[in-house]
């Protein structure tokens, strides 16, 4: 999958996964594609230490279902890390 398909995948899946996971972050688009991308990747490596299969095409339901996966727990990460920073 090429860097533009990476992005694309990116901002689908973050936004999908700030749906799923409502409530008020303090990012934007750049940080929401950030964290589909790096979800994305996070998922993959997931799919691939646990069911040995890791993401596919662009096309691929199993492509977006770990992308989405990955991002879900990456944005759970980053509320955890700004909660504590807005706090202090």
């Amino acid at each position: 999958m090429g860097i533009l398909g990476w992005i694309v995948l990116g901002l689908v899946v973050g936004a999908l996964a700030k749906l799923v996971m409502p409530g008020d972050d303090p990012g934007g688009v750049i940080v929401t594609t950030l964290i589909g991308i790096v979800g994305a990747l996070l998922g993959g490596f997931i799919g691939r230490a646990l069911f040995g299969t890791g993401l596919g095409d662009f096309f691929d339901l199993r492509t977006w279902v770990l992308a989405l996966l990955g991002s879900l727990i990456l944005l759970g990460i980053y509320r955890l890390v700004t909660r504590r920073r807005a706090r202090t």
